[in-house]
Parts: structure tokens; C-alpha cells; sequence
């Protein structure tokens, strides 16, 4: 018996969105794609777990960094924050 893969639902907030826009042509599509295979693995190799309440983790996308939350009971991944790693923290 083959078992179906379990897809999440992206959710992408508005603060994050504009962050995306703001990228320099190039690095917007690296993470664009990065951020279209968390549907698929939500924890991908290399992220990280933050600490704090909640499943929220990062992902590297070169000097940007990608702050995501996953709800697995709700198949879910909401991205929280897209930033510069000086800036994506504070």
C-alpha cells in the first residue's frame, strides 16, 4: 500500500509578502522556492527550531532568512517573517 504524501497549506502573512517584493530579483526567486517546498517538507535539512512558544523555525536562504511557524495538526505553515539576517530578528 502506497501512501499519499501529506501536503500543507501555505499561508503567507501580508508583512511577509512585501519583504518578498522588496528582494533583489534573484534572491526573491531562491526564496520563493524555498518557501514553495515547506508545503511539501515543512522541516527541511537545515532548518532550524527557534526557541520560544510555538513551532516556529528558520530556514537560510543565503544572507536572508526565511521565519516560519508549522501547525501539523492543521497541516499548516504560515510564514511569519522574510529578512536580511541582520534585520529578520529584531
Amino acid at each position: 500500500m502506497t501512501s499519499t504524501p501529506r501536503t500543507y497549506t501555505l499561508v503567507v502573512l501580508r508583512t511577509a509578502k512585501r519583504a518578498i517584493a522588496r528582494l533583489p530579483q534573484a534572491t526573491r526567486s531562491r526564496v520563493v522556492q524555498a518557501i514553495d517546498t515547506l508545503v511539501i517538507v515543512p522541516r527541511p535539512v537545515g532548518c532550524v527550531k527557534l526557541a520560544g512558544p510555538g513551532d516556529r523555525y528558520r530556514v537560510r536562504v543565503g544572507d536572508y532568512r526565511i521565519l516560519y511557524e508549522v501547525r501539523d495538526g492543521e497541516l499548516v505553515v504560515t510564514v511569519v517573517r522574510v529578512g536580511h539576517r541582520r534585520d529578520v530578528y529584531r
